[in-house]
């Protein structure tokens, strides 16, 4: 039961975050029919949009290869000295 009422709560959720058809009419084409309220209002906004985007994926990417492989393999790092107390 409880899997029902919260798979409807999301349902709900979900239909509320389509965009209404002021909403549709006003927007850009490539934006109709994601979101409510204003679309962007100058091509700035695109640049923005695109290089946040661009730094999250980025950053995303190597923080998952430094994570897999740290690549610090010199017996001086500092790591050794926190990890190897002798």
């Amino acid at each position: 039961m409880k899997k029902i009422l919260l798979f409807m709560a999301m349902l709900v959720q979900c239909s509320y975050s389509f965009s209404c058809p002021v909403c549709e009419r006003n927007k850009p084409e490539i934006l109709k029919g994601i979101t409510h309220g204003q679309g962007p209002s100058s091509n700035w906004d695109y640049v923005i949009i695109i290089s946040m985007i661009a730094i999250a994926l980025i950053s995303f990417y190597l923080s998952l290869k430094w994570m897999v492989r740290p690549g610090e393999k010199s017996a001086h790092h500092i790591k050794r000295t926190i990890l190897n107390i002798e």
